[in-house]
């Protein structure tokens, strides 16, 4: 009967501990999944940031970004690379040369290998548009040598080349526009020196050849110097509330001699407005612009200067004429350093080719923009803009520095030249 007992209590101490061990078991398993649940939505939640901190990355990145799988196809492309190349449709999920249909880049791309995993290329993009850019590619191989991923990185140098093919070609016009100056007067002085001295008319023609190109050496230099300060800010304005039409009339006053060597009519068509500018650099645009008309409009034609206001701000100034015109290309390039639309010309005219450089860097210091209207045999119209000014309490006629100021517009109606005085070319 103890016995019996005893195996109950025993029985049911088993039992007691089963169901105590058993409901241990329940909660650990519990608390296992709580925990496992709890890290997952951490490790979702670090993929999510990471994806989304990445994501900000490259969308925030100025290099434009290519992403491949191991069979060449694009997994993912940046914002900068679809501002970059444009492409029609979304790249992801195309093969790389069928995303761009550029075999330099795929050439390069497959050129990886687990020896070279990295390369770096400077190729040009046919466009359009046209870009000049650095790729730098690399490749995540696995252990086997199979190759896993491979980003491109894509670096605009266009700007790069353009300023880089802009210095070359300044620095080969200089040399040119200095060396057919310099070849004139050492040729003449050489015929000085070989006897020319005996012969008066001789002389007189070599010394006039001689002083005339050196005169020209001195207007390019002045205009290189005065264009360079002008590029780099040094040039400080001193703007001042002008009246244009006594502004104009004076000037028009100035090229009247040489405006009645050519029979050419000078009109001004300004009405009472009043523009904030810096009274000598307004002079030296006007004066380029009115020295163009005149040297390469129509013989016995007419030359007028108009203006209007074009809003509340600005006030818009023409210089026009009844000449040839400009051909289309050249009104798009007319504003560039030593262009010129005849280059034989323009260099009997005795001009540089700076000045509409010139003109163009002395407007947009004053906030203003500059451009030109042209058809061929109807002639044409340089425009630019001006911040305008309030009109004066008390009538105000000519301001002392104007009046005072025989810079530009004499410079040009006494030498035949201001300079960068051949601005059309």
């Amino acid at each position: 009967m103890g016995l019996a007992v005893l195996c109950a209590g025993l029985l049911v101490a088993l039992v007691l501990l089963h169901l105590g061990w058993r409901r241990r078991y329940r909660e650990l398993r519990q608390i296992h999944e709580q925990t496992v649940q709890r890290w997952a939505r951490s490790h979702t939640e670090f993929v999510q940031e990471a994806q989304t901190r990445l994501t900000a990355v490259l969308n925030t990145l100025a290099e434009g970004i290519l992403l491949l799988d191991e069979h060449h196809r694009v997994l993912l492309a940046n914002p900068a690379f679809r501002s970059l190349f444009q492409p029609p449709a979304a790249p992801e999920g195309q093969p790389l040369l069928a995303a761009l249909r550029w075999h330099e880049l795929d050439e390069l791309s497959r050129a990886l290998s687990p020896e070279q995993p990295a390369l770096t290329r400077e190729l040009a993009w046919s466009g359009p548009p046209e870009r000049w850019l650095r790729v730098s590619a690399a490749a995540l191989f696995d252990a086997a040598g199979k190759r896993l991923h491979t980003i491109l990185v894509f670096s605009d140098l266009t700007r790069l080349k353009q300023l880089e093919r802009v210095r070359q070609e300044f620095v080969a016009n200089v040399s040119h526009e200095l060396r057919t100056p310099l070849s004139h007067i050492k040729g003449y002085v050489e015929t000085l020196l070989t006897g020319a001295a005996s012969d008066p008319a001789l002389q007189q023609r070599c010394l006039q050849t001689i002083a005339r190109n050196a005169n020209r050496l001195e207007l390019l230099i002045e205009d290189l110097l005065t264009l360079a300060e002008l590029e780099s800010g040094q040039v400080a304005l001193q703007p001042r509330p002008i009246s244009l039409p006594d502004f104009v009339g004076k000037i028009l006053q100035d090229f009247q001699p040489r405006a009645s060597a050519r029979q050419i009519q000078l009109e001004s068509q300004v009405p009472p407005l009043r523009v904030r500018a810096d009274p000598l650099r307004l002079e030296q645009v006007l004066a380029n612009l009115l020295d163009n008309a005149i040297k390469y409009g129509r013989q016995g034609g007419r030359v007028w200067v108009r203006a209007r206001t074009s809003s509340d701000e600005w006030v818009e100034v023409a210089v026009a004429d009844d000449g040839p015109g400009l051909p289309p290309e050249a009104c798009e390039r007319v504003f560039e350093r030593f262009y010129r639309v005849d280059k034989a010309r323009s260099r009997e005219q005795g001009g540089t080719g700076l000045g509409l450089a010139i003109v163009k860097h002395i407007v947009q210091r004053h906030g203003g923009r500059v451009w030109v209207e042209s058809q061929p045999g109807r002639g044409a119209t340089f425009y630019f803009t001006l911040p305008s000014a309030p009109e004066p309490a008390v009538a105000v006629t000519e301001s002392p520095a104007v009046a005072a100021a025989p810079s530009a517009a004499s410079k040009v109606a006494g030498n035949g030249g201001l300079s960068g005085g051949d601005t059309r070319e």
